[in-house]
């Protein structure tokens, strides 16, 4: 039996606030999680830090842009109240830290978030700690940013890249190749029968983004068992699993 691979985004998001290493550590907990998202932008010191949105507002009881401040002052922020009382003191993370802890168990999904024409070096220095750390085989870069994704493939061959997509991309595998992408994380409303059948047979990955109803995770599974199930709910994924365990001893 073949099942889809399940990747936390943001960690487990729907469990734990996005994003942090509460989440992180839920999903690294789980075996059953082959990888972990995560989104990753630059401090106005340039540490490379966990935080989807360009701005504090919805995730901490900060206020502004994220590159307006340094780590040190992002450190006094709390990063978990916002999702639960019991998660009050949680902080934003560095990349370093979560590089350290997956290493070895996961593959770390590391979503570069890139804000228009801004050149702040996060590819270099993300490159430069996954070099450091010697996480070549540990993770994959991502980004909609296609440039950025080129620029990563560019300063390291070895990095395993992905480009996201929302909508529905034309001469995919060609942007792909372009970009040296060895992965497409694409909208899940995008996904089809012949899409994925062009992506997979140029051995490119696939994995579809952001699926948390348990209906939907059928419909893709259906659709390819190879396509990796981006979810902030892990355990609706599991609820996938034991269907398809119970088919398969049925059958």
């Amino acid at each position: 039996m073949v099942l889809n691979p399940c990747v936390a985004h943001r960690g487990w998001s729907g469990s734990a606030p996005e994003n942090t290493l509460a989440a992180i550590r839920l999903a690294l907990d789980d075996e059953d999680i082959e990888m972990i998202e995560v989104d990753v932008q630059l401090t106005k010191d340039a540490v490379p830090v966990l935080m989807h949105d360009f701005t504090l507002e919805r995730t901490t009881n900060g206020t502004g842009m994220v590159r307006d401040y340094t780590f040190e002052e992002l450190q006094q922020l709390d990063a978990g109240s916002w999702f639960d009382p019991q998660f009050s003191g949680e902080k934003i993370p560095t990349l370093e830290e979560v590089l350290q802890l997956t290493k070895g168990r996961v593959i770390l999904n590391i979503e570069l978030k890139k804000m228009g024409l801004v050149d702040d070096a996060l590819e270099q220095t993300v490159v430069t700690l996954i070099q450091k750390h010697n996480m070549h085989a540990d993770v994959v870069v991502t980004s909609f940013n296609h440039w950025a994704v080129k620029a990563v493939k560019q300063l390291d061959p070895q990095v395993k890249v992905g480009i996201i997509v929302y909508g529905q991309p034309t001469l995919i595998v060609e942007q792909m190749e372009e970009v040296g992408a060895d992965v497409l994380a694409l909208a899940y409303p995008y996904l089809n029968d012949e899409l994925i059948k062009q992506v997979l047979s140029h051995e490119k990955e696939v994995v579809s983004w952001t699926v948390d109803e348990l209906d939907l995770m059928q419909r893709i599974a259906n659709l390819d068992p190879a396509i990796k199930i981006c979810t902030n709910r892990p355990e609706v994924w599991k609820q996938l699993k034991q269907a398809s365990l119970e088919g398969h001893r049925e059958a």
